[in-house]
């Protein structure tokens, strides 16, 4: 998923969170959606049945709202004109271990 979203963010002009730490945890949820469900699905939404909704495939990422308007909920690709839009469209395994880590060891 980190290729994944670097190759994207590259070809839709867009920027990864000005924050690194958000856009590791958005990675990691997109990662543990594909290995869980089969699909990217956005994991910054709730939803009632993740299954449908991956069959639906309107919030696969890239979402429908993303591929259309260029508005990412997740802010993991943000226009510049965004106030969180860093200037990174790379972030490093390392970069994604360390604040995922960190998140999971506070809970």
């Amino acid at each position: 998923m980190r290729k994944f979203s670097q190759t994207y963010a590259q070809r839709s002009g867009t920027y990864f969170c000005v924050d690194l730490g958000v856009t590791a945890v958005v990675i990691e949820g997109l990662a543990k959606h594909k290995d869980e469900l089969g699909a990217p699905l956005c994991p910054c939404r709730h939803y009632e049945d993740k299954e449908a909704e991956v069959a639906a495939a309107y919030w696969n990422c890239p979402c429908v709202p993303m591929r259309e308007r260029h508005e990412c909920h997740c802010m993991l690709f943000l226009t510049t004109d965004n106030d969180f839009a860093g200037d990174q469209q790379e972030i490093s395994m390392d970069e994604i271990r360390a604040t995922t880590n960190t998140y999971v060891a506070a809970s």
